[in-house]
């Protein structure tokens, strides 16, 4: 092997050894969320999302980037969040093809509940990881990385 092909390995191996950190929290997280509050990852992600407004709409295109979900998924998505009271759809006056979206009261009120099982459940599965000798440089990482402020 050459050292372009060492290269390309020591990424690939980077990669899987992030997504096995990535597979390990999301499924901790699924679990936690739909046992203690009927919530998926996704669903939760798209709440936390709308609560970091202040009061301001976002646009479905933009809840598919945050959900990395394509533009139909995120469509069902609100249509089901919708449905549950958790979020309402806003047409938008300028642009009659854009539709806002904003959390509603039920919707702020079980992402509330739901906050500290993520968290919760987050570190403990972050715990786990640094446990793990492949996974222990990449939760050190993220422990590295500065606060969103």
């Amino acid at each position: 092997m050459g050292i372009a092909d060492d290269a390309v390995e020591i990424r690939a191996q980077g990669w899987r050894t992030l997504a096995a950190l990535h597979g390990l929290i999301e499924a901790s997280l699924e679990r936690a969320l739909q046992a203690g509050h009927e919530l998926s990852v996704v669903e939760y992600t798209v709440l936390d999302a709308l609560s970091r407004q202040h009061g301001w709409h976002m646009r479905v295109s933009q809840l598919a980037r945050a959900a990395a979900l394509s533009g139909s998924a995120t469509t069902r998505l609100v249509t089901r969040l919708e449905q549950r009271g958790l979020l309402t759809r806003i047409l938008c006056a300028d642009d009659r093809r854009g539709i806002y979206t904003e959390l509603t009261p039920a919707g702020s009120e079980l992402l509330g509940q739901a906050r500290p099982t993520h968290d919760r459940v987050l570190g403990d599965a972050l715990a786990e990881a640094e446990a793990t000798p492949e996974l222990a440089p990449l939760v050190d990482a993220l422990h590295r990385l500065p606060a969103a402020r």
